[in-house]
């Protein structure tokens, strides 16, 4: 299995980047963590894949939107409820 490594070089960019101070020694740590967790994903690549299909979304997707059936607009029923008409025309205060 091929070792990942992090170097120090590259654990202090990204303090830099996100602007966090590391003491050398922190940095040493840290770059030593994120090596083993990369070892840990590098056994991912040992498993065979080749017979399995890929997996586009894990769970069944179904469709979830209802079919768009017009309606009819019933409008002389909600012009006799509004106050302030003109004609078949909503008569609404200038905004500007």
């Amino acid at each position: 299995m091929p070792r990942s490594k992090i170097g120090v070089s590259t654990v202090k960019h990204l303090a830099w980047l996100t602007r966090i101070d590391l003491t050398e020694k922190e940095a040493r740590e840290i770059a030593k963590q994120l090596s083993r967790i990369l070892e840990y994903f590098s056994k991912i690549d040992e498993v065979d894949t080749s017979v399995v299909e890929p997996l586009y979304h894990p769970l069944e997707v179904q469709k979830v939107a209802r079919s768009d059936e017009p309606a009819p607009f019933p409008a002389d029923e909600i012009l006799k409820i509004v106050p302030n008409k003109k004609g078949r025309y909503v008569k609404a205060p200038r905004i500007v």
